[in-house]
């Protein structure tokens, strides 16, 4: 990951976190959904890790959310 795009997917992470808990979902819920391991969701969504993570990991979290892919790639811009 580019150091540049840090805080990008920080931002990107919090919003998984933001969508997962307003579907009532734990970590381990969404990463069985995704094929993913918790432990990978949890790494995502911790703002002082970072993660990167691949557009197919992204469009699939997405879908278990019933969110939008554009959701997560709308930055705030400090």
């Amino acid at each position: 990951m580019k150091q540049v795009h840090v805080e990008k997917y920080r931002q990107i992470g919090l919003k998984i976190a933001y969508y997962r808990k307003l579907r009532g979902l734990t970590q381990e819920e969404l990463a069985e959904r995704v094929g993913l391991t918790p432990a990978f969701i949890g790494h995502l969504e911790a703002p002082n890790i970072m993660k990167a993570l691949s557009l197919d990991a992204l469009f699939d979290i997405a879908e278990a959310l019933d969110v939008p892919p554009r959701k997560f790639l709308d930055f705030d811009e400090d």
